[in-house]
């Protein structure tokens, strides 16, 4: 029997490694779209962002709301007197003093609370724009990475057709059917291709990365599946989606929140004008030896007092001009949400436009690249009959991978263009975490292998 030796068992430990590590890899799933949203949207440090500053919002309405409430406060004022007994901080010296106030009626604090009340609707509804930030931003990535994936698979089979074409040549040169240049041309038709293949090794290594971030999966479990992406909605030019993008998207909403919170702050501003009534109260534990008893005709040591606080603010200049500050700053607040309405409006009919301009493009790309097959499976069957030759072959499969990576490209961008179009009407996020009925919207063809519609089902 042969005896295992050191040398032998640290031979085989890369083998163990990787026969331990194997299941791993083969057992590894493709990431959903909709899962991958989920997780942005859990992970994502700028959902994290927009829940703090609704919760933020939300407190600062608390704390308005809280001056209706009873703010008790228990002390003391220990302290020594000479003569009268003087006040501390503008307090009788008392062994234990209790001290509560509440509001009654304020007109300002209660316009105040209404505006704080909606701001933080309004940061609410700001946090669904992050959140479809997040879901853009995920998205988009996850398309992009099948579309480089895709390619990827592509440009190896090309890469692997190339190099029997440059070892087909070089034999040809020996006998002297082609000539040297003929060679030099097959290997760089071998160096574009390989050239490619890094490009898209490198783009989709990046979009793995920040779909990682964004997700926090590790990179390597990252990919896409075609299955898991939702069809795409039919977009007309006759649908009225400015309209649709202004009642739904969530910042013309929260642009508008925004101009009635500062409207309610300027009417409080002005209200400060009016009476306020104030509910307040006082108990203190008094001792001799203040002098209570030698300066005041009767000494009790338990002191309270109970009643309403009335103010009448009739004379207030600075207000006056902080009243007028507030109704510029609400003027300008409410022309900016119009802006938003408006810039929205129009990107939107701009988005429209450029979904159905990149439609054409992508028919175009498409037809473009059937004629290149077309042509490809052409040349093959010239070449069964023997009038054409390995040159023809070559130039027709470059000529069918340049269309179909201009038909991938033409593709996504027809992607983005719907994906831009769905955040500025408010249904992304709806969209995006729908069950998948079809993945066509990935599915990129028009090779020899099989055909694709670029319009994701849409039409």
């Amino acid at each position: 029997m042969k005896s295992l030796t050191w040398g032998s068992l640290r031979a085989g430990i890369p083998w163990l490694l990787v026969a331990s590590l194997a299941p791993i890899y083969l057992t590894a799933e493709p990431l959903p779209l909709k899962r991958a949203v989920h997780l942005a949207l859990a992970n994502s440090a700028t959902s994290r962002e927009a829940a703090a500053d609704v919760q933020r919002s939300l407190a600062s309405y608390h704390e308005l709301r809280a001056n209706y409430l009873p703010q008790v406060t228990v002390g003391s004022g220990l302290g020594a007197s000479w003569g009268f007994p003087l006040s501390l901080e503008g307090a009788a010296p008392s062994l234990v003093n209790l001290n509560a106030s509440s509001v009654l009626f304020n007109p300002a604090l209660r316009e105040f609370t209404r505006a704080a009340k909606t701001d933080w609707e309004a940061s609410t509804v700001q946090s669904k724009d992050q959140r479809s930030q997040v879901v853009q931003d995920t998205v988009l990535s996850y398309l992009e990475l099948a579309k480089w994936e895709q390619r990827l698979t592509r440009l190896r089979k090309d890469e692997e057709a190339e190099t029997g074409m440059e070892e087909a040549v070089a034999e040809r040169v020996k006998e002297g059917v082609d000539s040297a240049l003929e060679r030099s041309k097959a290997q760089l038709s071998v160096a574009r291709v390989r050239l490619r293949i890094a490009e898209a090794e490198g783009s989709a290594d990046v979009l793995r990365e920040h779909l990682a971030r964004l997700t926090g999966l590790p990179a390597a479990e990252i990919t896409t599946t075609a299955d898991s992406v939702p069809v795409f909605p039919q977009v007309k030019r006759e649908d009225d989606l400015s309209a649709r993008a202004e009642k739904g998207n969530p910042a013309v909403e929260a642009a508008t929140q925004r101009a009635r919170a500062q409207y309610l702050r300027a009417k409080g501003e002005h209200r400060s004008f009016w009476p306020t009534f104030d509910f307040a109260t006082q108990y203190a534990r008094l001792t001799k030896y203040n002098n209570y008893d030698v300066f005041f005709k009767t000494f009790q040591p338990n002191n309270a007092s109970l009643g309403v606080v009335i103010r009448f603010p009739f004379l207030n200049f600075s207000q006056h001009a902080r009243a007028q500050a507030a109704d510029a700053e609400a003027l300008k607040v409410q022309k900016q949400a119009e802006s938003v309405k408006n810039q929205i409006s129009e990107q939107t009919l701009r988005q429209q436009r450029l979904v159905q301009q990149v439609e054409a493009a992508a028919a175009v790309a498409q037809l473009e690249s059937e004629v290149a097959n077309a042509n490809l499976e052409s040349v093959r069957t010239r070449m069964d009959a023997g009038t054409a030759n390995l040159h023809d072959l070559d130039a027709a499969r470059m000529q069918a991978t340049d269309h179909y990576i201009a038909l991938e490209d033409a593709e996504f961008e027809l992607q983005r263009a719907r994906v831009d179009l769905l955040r500025s009407t408010g249904e992304l996020e709806k969209w995006a975490l729908e069950e998948s009925e079809s993945g066509g919207s990935l599915a990129v063809g028009g090779t020899a292998e099989g055909s694709f519609s670029p319009f994701g089902a849409s039409n």
